[in-house]
């Protein structure tokens, strides 16, 4: 019998329970953070997104990871009715998604945000904020509510960057008290973290810019205020990717040497995993993976993310040790029940990219499913 065969009639390996970064999982089918600007106007979680993230957790997934959230009243936010937990009031709405998570076997751990100079939507700001005044590349994205070109961002100053490091201490706090079960630091994509760790949005000449060891201090110092404030034995991730939502096809100028750089960053800091966005898109059927390497050098549990609804993908990057946890996106919003889809041995649905479209809200993919 071939070796596709016998891989065929195995289990899947993500079915598999595990401990992963400290939190006892069913299986290893994470579900990827995903923005869907459902929130109300002043950032608070509702009904339907806890029907939401609910869904995930009836239908299988061990891990739900939250839409990006934002983190303080200053230059945190990145789109009308984007979630926040900048205070008591929007802390205490996440209580009714995390209840029905847990209820349903899930664990679940929110994403902390900074938009940076990729806001296009922050009720406390009329100005977005970078660490370099560089405009970013492209234009604003429709589908969150966003047109025309990104506006040139103000430079952080050192205070500015302190209170943003607090922010997410802050948030991080607030996650834990709702009952979260983590927090995962958003330093990929484009948005703010990443800025910083981007050489050509990051053009400073003082300690957070200049090669990547500069780079890449922001990140650790976010890292190092959450794992201090939120305590032992509460998770803290960081994910970090190579394209950004405006560059998508952007790759570490440093290659390896750079990717070490960054993930012993977060590791150093007191990170209990790493998250590596959109991995799955470059691999290639031979040779070393991101995962896989942030694994090699930090020795610790890695998430990887990208095409991993697809079971010949999924299978490789389990089998061959490059992560321990995928990350499901797209597939996740067409199969909410994936896990018991590929427990059944049923195939997925396809994603059909209108559920997203003119707007990536929940209310958008309701009436879509409806029509």
């Amino acid at each position: 019998m071939s070796d596709a065969r016998t891989s065929a009639l195995r289990p899947h390996p993500a079915l598999t329970a595990c401990r992963f970064a400290g939190l006892d999982l069913r299986n290893r089918f994470a579900v990827a953070p995903m923005t869907r600007v459902s929130a109300t106007e002043d950032g608070r979680a509702t009904e339907q997104m806890a029907e939401y993230y609910e869904a995930f957790a009836q239908g299988g997934f061990g891990l739900l990871i939250t839409e990006g959230t934002y983190t303080d009243t200053a230059f945190s936010q990145g789109y009308l009715h984007q979630p926040g937990i900048t205070d008591e009031a929007q802390a205490a709405a996440w209580r009714a998604v995390v209840d029905r998570a847990h209820a349903a076997g899930a664990r679940i751990v929110l994403q902390l945000m900074h938009a940076g100079a990729l806001a296009q939507g922050n009720r406390f700001r009329d100005r977005t904020a970078g660490p370099s005044a560089v405009r970013p590349k492209g234009e604003q994205l429709d589908k969150y509510r966003g047109s025309g070109p990104w506006p040139v961002p103000l430079e952080l100053t050192p205070a500015q960057i302190a209170e943003a490091v607090e922010g997410f201490a802050a948030a991080a706090v607030r996650a834990r008290d709702a009952g979260f079960d983590g927090v995962e630091i958003h330093a990929a994509n484009g948005y703010l973290l990443d800025q910083f760790l981007t050489p050509y949005t990051n053009l400073r000449t003082d300690g957070y810019g200049g090669d990547a060891e500069g780079r890449s201090r922001l990140v650790r110092e976010v890292t190092a205020e959450v794992r201090g404030a939120a305590g032992p034995g509460f998770t803290v991730g960081v994910r970090f990717s190579q394209g950004k939502i405006n560059d998508f096809g952007w790759r570490w100028p440093g290659g390896d040497a750079e990717a070490r750089v960054l993930f012993t960053a977060a590791a150093s800091a007191g990170a209990d995993y790493l998250h590596l966005a959109g991995s799955g898109r470059d691999w290639s059927p031979d040779g070393p993976t991101l995962p896989g390497l942030a694994r090699q050098v930090t020795g610790l549990p890695v998430i990887a993310n990208g095409a991993l609804h697809e079971e010949a993908v999924a299978r490789r990057v389990l089998d061959e040790g490059h992560a321990d946890v995928l990350a499901i996106g797209t597939g996740a919003l067409a199969n909410p029940d994936l896990p018991h889809k590929v427990a059944a041995g049923a195939l997925p649905v396809p994603f059909d990219p209108q559920v997203l479209e003119p707007l990536a809200t929940l209310d958008n993919a309701r009436t879509h499913a409806t029509a």
